[in-house]
């Protein structure tokens, strides 16, 4: 039987945090280890330009995205790690299926779609001021990372089933015209997956700056922890774990058990210092090998660039011949051949 083909990606504009761990990378990791599928895990490099023009920023998020998903126990060798760059392949792809696409497909983006309400609500006369062509054909970008590997299942959050939708659409619509080439790829949701509170209590995210980053020394660690929004209630009074942001980061990273001790702990009225306490120790103590794996990584960059090179040996394995084969589909070979 032929193995499920996986693929995900990671854009490169932020430092991995402790919602990114909890929602994506951890369980892209376990799913690495699975011998009965083919996973593939990617930098999305170039979809970062679309939203950051600090090419130091999205280099240094390479660097720290790469060297996290390493010391985390990537099995690089079940799984293929790449940085969407290292595969141009992917790129011509994407103008092939941007031949195929139709622009009323890509007017009903999500994302397109925000920021032409967001002008509209400005007052703005142009619904389409400072909106880029990277932000409005993104998503045939995404169909070309998916297809370039004919991926079964893509791995994505709920806003993502769009995208992958339309892939399905590019996809069908290039394989009416000339031939079957493409699988049609399925969004796969978790539906228990994590999303953790961040700092102020909103969704932990970069674009909120509430983040507690994955592989902070413990010193920043507790103070960030300290820090994280809580209510007044006293040390005694007893206190619902429903929408507390301590609570839900302790669960993601404990046991069944132990939540349940932690449950009864705030219905005995656990401080909050203590609480805070009792979520950076137990924090502390699950990430610390892998962060002591992290700092060395960054001390040898050399070695992460190798890996990453030898993962995109083996995507231009796939990417090369199959690009020379959609070539002649559409016509463009040498006459002679």
């Amino acid at each position: 039987m032929d193995k499920a083909i996986i693929l995900t990606g990671i854009t490169t504009t932020g430092t991995p945090h402790l919602g990114n761990y909890v929602g994506a990378i951890r369980p892209a990791i376990a799913a690495s280890k699975n011998q009965n599928a083919k996973p593939f895990y990617f930098l999305a490099d170039y979809h970062s330009l679309i939203k950051c023009q600090e090419p130091e920023r999205v280099k240094r998020s390479s660097l720290e995205i790469a060297a996290t998903w390493l010391a985390l126990g990537l099995d690089t060798d079940n799984a293929v790690f790449y940085r969407q760059s290292d595969v141009p392949e992917i790129l011509e792809l994407t103008w092939m299926l941007t031949c195929v696409t139709a622009k009323g497909l890509m007017n009903r983006a999500h994302a397109y779609k925000a920021a032409v309400a967001d002008n509209e609500q400005g007052g703005e006369q142009d619904p389409d001021k400072g909106i880029t062509m990277g932000l409005f054909s993104y998503p045939i970008l995404m169909a070309a990372d998916i297809l370039m590997f004919n991926a079964n299942k893509v791995p994505v959050g709920r806003d993502q089933v769009q995208h992958i939708e339309m892939a399905r659409d590019i996809a069908g619509r290039f394989n009416h015209i000339y031939g079957e080439y493409f699988a049609l790829p399925e969004a796969v949701l978790d539906e228990n997956g994590a999303t953790l509170s961040g700092l102020d209590g909103r969704k932990m995210s970069k674009s909120y700056n509430n983040t507690i980053p994955l592989f902070e020394p413990e010193n920043k660690l507790k103070k960030l922890i300290n820090k994280i929004k809580t209510n007044s209630l006293e040390p005694g009074e007893p206190k619902e774990t429903e929408g507390c942001t301590l609570f839900s980061i302790y669960q993601s990273f404990a046991t069944a058990d132990e939540v349940a001790q932690i449950r009864q702990r705030y219905a005995e009225g656990i401080g909050w210092g203590e609480m805070k306490r009792i979520l950076f120790e137990h924090i502390n103590g699950q990430i610390a090998p892998a962060r002591e794996r992290y700092d060395a990584l960054m001390e040898k960059p050399d070695h992460i660039e190798e890996q990453l090179q030898e993962g995109a040996k083996k995507a231009r394995a796939i990417s090369s011949p199959f690009i020379r084969e959609l070539r002649k589909a559409v016509g463009i070979n040498r006459i002679t051949s």
